[in-house]
């Protein structure tokens, strides 16, 4: 879904000749922090908090690849529930002596309570000083996310960054989630820009590496200080923050 135009009073000039003219976010992992769930589980499930958060992530990203590489995306199903299963698989895997809550409920409602802090992730502190700064140099901004329409909304109202963003992209319009090509189709689309004018931000190595692929100029956020992918093609631009981005500008 795109969120209207920001209002242009108050901005720059256009930036010059051959500069980036938008700037896309990833969303989950880049925007929100996915690991700040960890607290919660480690309330309701002690001593297994950060492991279940990881293989939360790590399952809920396999499941995405699954549906998109299987049949042709036969099986596609929406972000919000890939993010349940994998969450049950997680909780199934590093806490089994959980299971026997199923039938009197518990399980469930542990479950939900994970589901609902996810729609209302913590948002990185720098997230909207970069927006502002961004907006006022007459860029166009937006999130390019796997998540569907419904949670990105959520999300993007829970960080108070409606105004701060021109699209709110999200790959359910294709079925097809990141890393396939028509996932990153829609930016152009969107802007009307080419790839290499549009700076792709995401704080996941492989989405990055992809994004590069794609066409875009790209920053990876190494917020963990993480060793990038192996496979020869490295960013545009390494960062340790949503701040590097303006030094494309």
């Amino acid at each position: 879904m795109d969120k209207p135009r920001a209002a242009s009073q108050g901005r720059s000039a256009a930036p010059p000749a051959g500069a980036p003219r938008a700037v896309l976010f990833d969303a989950y992992g880049t925007l929100f922090d996915v690991y700040s769930v960890g607290l919660l589980a480690e309330q309701l499930f002690p001593g297994h908090g950060t492991a279940l958060s990881v293989l939360w992530r790590d399952k809920q990203i396999d499941y995405t690849r699954l549906v998109t590489t299987s049949n042709d995306g036969a099986h596609y199903r929406p972000f919000w529930e890939l993010t349940r299963s994998a969450l049950v698989y997680a909780i199934k895997k590093i806490a089994p002596d959980t299971q026997y809550a199923w039938t009197s409920g518990g399980f469930e409602a542990k479950t939900e309570q994970l589901m609902n802090q996810y729609r209302h992730l913590s948002a990185f502190p720098e997230n909207r000083e970069v927006l502002q700064q961004l907006k006022a140099r007459g860029l166009t901004t937006g999130i390019l996310s796997n998540g569907d329409p419904a949670m990105l909304g959520v999300a993007v109202r829970s960080a108070g960054l409606e105004g701060l963003l021109d699209h709110v992209l999200s790959v359910d319009a294709v079925r097809r989630y990141k890393t396939h090509p028509d996932a990153y189709a829609l930016g152009p689309q969107a802007t009307g820009l080419e790839p290499r004018q549009i700076v792709f931000v995401s704080c996941n190595g492989w989405d990055a590496l992809a994004a590069t692929w794609y066409g875009y100029q790209t920053l990876w956020v190494n917020r963990y200080r993480l060793p990038f992918e192996e496979l020869g093609t490295p960013p545009t631009r390494t960062g340790s923050s949503l701040r590097d981005v303006l030094s494309f500008f």
